[in-house]
């Protein structure tokens, strides 16, 4: 489990291409300090595994659905990403609880700069929209975020002179995409919820269980 705070802004450094698949090295002396080989690490919101690292690398390869369903497709060497390693048990949560799993690819729309901070728009995907409610939580990129105002089709958040300047929205343009993770507890909610309304049963089959 992350909880969406980047610890690392890193950088692609070579991308292979295996066919469906794609095998990435990623620079980030920090979150690979300790690292072994099986760990995860979050790459722009997306959980993956450690296959090699060392020199303050690492490797990790990426699957054709994981390619379908982020941004990660689109990374070149050169380009910034952000890290983070997973919360250890008892760990602070600073954020929200993230997967790692990313629904969606959003674009950015706009970008509203003021004085000490930046209200950014992104679109949002239509089958993500019902997941996403004022003041609710969202992970964009990897990074968790409050939502400040949602539409049927996008969706604001504001983002502090710390997160312009420790993660890669601070340096995205418009027309950029991004990954975006809706909160998980909402989606448990509402498929407990489809299953009530077609009269699902408890465990061993007893209806007053599913209550």
């Amino acid at each position: 489990m992350f909880t969406g705070i980047v610890e690392e802004l890193g950088q692609v450094t070579g991308v292979e291409t295996l066919g469906d698949s794609a095998r990435f090295r990623l620079r980030g002396p920090l979150v690979t300090d300790g690292a072994r080989h099986g760990d995860s690490i979050a790459v722009n919101g997306v959980c993956l595994t450690v296959v090699d690292h060392g020199d303050g690398e690492f490797t990790a390869d990426v699957m054709a659905e994981t390619l379908k369903r982020s941004s990660l497709g689109a990374l070149a060497p050169g380009d910034r990403v952000n890290l983070e390693r997973p919360t250890p048990v008892g760990g602070r949560l600073g954020g929200h609880v993230v997967q790692g799993h990313v629904d969606g690819v959003g674009t950015i729309v706009e970008r509203a700069p003021s004085e000490h901070w930046e209200l950014v728009t992104v679109s949002l995907p239509a089958p993500l929209a019902r997941y996403v409610v004022e003041k609710g939580s969202i992970t964009v990129d990897g990074v968790s975020l409050t939502v400040v105002s949602v539409g049927e089709d996008r969706f604001t958040v504001s983002l502090i002179p710390t997160t312009l300047a420790l993660t890669t929205l601070g340096v995205k343009g418009t027309g950029d995409p991004v990954n975006i993770e809706v909160d998980v507890i909402a989606k448990y909610v509402e498929r407990l919820l489809g299953h009530r309304a077609a009269g699902a049963t408890g465990p061993a089959g007893d209806p007053e269980a599913a209550r």
